[in-house]
Parts: structure tokens; C-alpha cells; sequence
């Protein structure tokens, strides 16, 4: 049987109840998945990644050059001197009506970095980021995964200061912010990125493209492989994607296994 807290993730995924008669399970092709049941006569059935995509191919997108922004950090900075920069940094606008920065949390040489858009509500009040309802709903999707946050889990944003209203950062903005986390990633080391929404994955990469082009892709961010879904934010507005972000999780799992 499935426990309870498998069952309030898979929920959350829209991934519960789907159960198929034991002796189906050879005929469908899943991912690995962290719910397994005990059930001698039924068994989870989640949805799968396109065969084609589950084999992880090699990278076909490496990100393009680094923008010039990426100087204004001095390259050995320490996390402390980081975090310094972030705090006192005022080069653009969003400091200024910000209640503080969000320079980000969780182990410092984690193996699985998730990279959002900027600070919420929630996360400029506490200072830290997915606090709120898109950070619960985070919790989960690492859960789903058996990943806890900052257990080889690190979690940081594109912009480190809340935009106003929640919306999305502009060009200038995340130019000057950009060098901050490219440091994080560079003092972090992770073997795999998972960039959360399409302003985090546009960001990473160094071109525009729509979320549902970059999908189901291993990309490359210098030599890291970079997987790309959606922003818990998004999934909470629409709640029938997040069987996507599912397949998207066994993605990553790929391509985690097979770096």
C-alpha cells in the first residue's frame, strides 16, 4: 500500500489515484519512480517520458557565451564575500523597494541545484527562498524524488530582490543579477541544474525560447547538465500541468544517473 505521504505527494501531482492490475506493469514503460508499492494486486501507474528522451541522449543544447555582467563579480569571491555583494548591491532598481535580498539556501556543495525566477511575497519577508505556497509545492516535487532541501539540495533565484508585484524581472534587471548566481553555481559545483520556469532556463541558457521548446532536453550550463520545467508558482495556477513537471522530474533522474 501506498503510505500517506506518498499518496499527499502524488496528489499534489495529480498522479493519485491511477492504478493498473499488477501483470500490466511489464507493458508500461515509467521512469523509476520513488512510490513503490506493496500491493499484490495493484500498483501505481505514472506517467512516462517518451522513450526517446528517457535514455538520455547526449546534451544538444550548450548554453552560449557568458554576457559581459559576469566580470562585474570578482571570479574567486567566497561565499561570505558573496553574500556581502548581495546584501550591499544597489545596481538596480529592485533594491530599493525590496524589503531585503533573498540570496538563497541550502548545502553549499549540493549535487542538485533548483534555480527560480526571483523572490515572492513570502521570501522577501523571510529572506529566504520558496517560503510560500510555490515553496511548499517545491518541497514536494523534491520529495518526489527523495530530495529534501538542503540535503545535497541547493535552492536560489535568478534575481535576489523581489520585483514589484510579483512580476517578472525585467532584461536590465537580470542582467545585473545574473553574475551572482553564475558565482553561486561556480562555488556550488552541482551535478545538475533543474531550472524552474522559463525567465530561470532563459536566464541559464543565454536565449529566448518558449517552456515548452526547451523541455524534455538535457541542455548544458558549462559542462552541467541543465534540466528545465515548471515554476511551482505556474503549476499552482494550473494544476493539469503538473503531471508534465512529473515527467520532468523523471527526466532529471535520468540524466542525474547517467551524468
Amino acid at each position: 500500500m501506498v503510505n500517506i505521504q506518498d499518496e499527499t505527494i502524488l496528489r499534489e501531482f495529480n498522479l493519485y489515484p491511477l492504478w493498473v492490475r499488477r501483470e500490466a506493469l511489464n507493458q508500461i514503460d515509467t521512469c523509476t519512480s520513488p512510490f513503490q508499492a506493496n500491493a499484490q494486486t495493484e500498483v501505481i501507474s505514472i506517467p512516462s517520458l517518451d522513450a526517446s528522451k528517457a535514455k538520455s541522449p547526449e546534451i544538444v543544447q550548450k548554453r552560449e557565451a557568458e554576457p559581459a555582467s559576469s566580470n562585474r563579480i570578482i571570479p574567486d569571491a567566497d561565499w561570505p564575500e558573496l553574500k556581502k555583494k548581495v546584501t550591499d548591491c544597489t545596481a538596480c532598481k529592485l533594491r530599493a523597494t525590496c524589503t531585503q535580498t533573498v540570496f538563497g539556501v541550502g548545502d553549499e556543495k549540493a549535487e542538485w541545484l533548483f534555480v527560480g525566477e526571483g523572490p515572492g511575497a513570502d521570501e522577501d519577508e523571510q529572506g529566504e527562498p520558496f517560503v510560500g505556497q510555490a515553496g511548499k509545492l517545491l518541497d514536494n516535487m523534491l520529495a518526489a524524488i527523495k530530495l529534501k532541501r538542503g540535503n545535497k539540495v541547493y535552492i536560489a533565484n535568478v534575481v535576489k530582490c523581489r520585483p514589484p508585484n510579483n512580476r517578472t524581472p525585467e532584461a536590465d534587471e537580470i542582467t545585473q543579477c545574473l553574475p551572482y548566481l553564475q558565482r553561486q553555481i561556480a562555488l556550488i559545483k552541482p551535478k545538475l541544474i533543474v531550472a524552474l520556469g522559463k525567465t530561470a532556463a532563459t536566464a541559464l541558457l543565454g536565449r529566448d525560447a518558449t517552456l515548452g521548446s526547451l523541455r524534455g532536453t538535457k541542455h548544458d550550463y558549462q559542462g552541467v547538465p541543465l534540466i528545465i520545467t515548471y515554476h511551482p508558482a505556474y503549476l499552482l495556477r494550473s494544476p493539469a500541468e503538473k503531471a508534465k513537471a512529473w515527467q520532468d522530474l523523471c527526466f532529471a533522474l535520468t540524466a542525474f544517473t547517467a551524468r
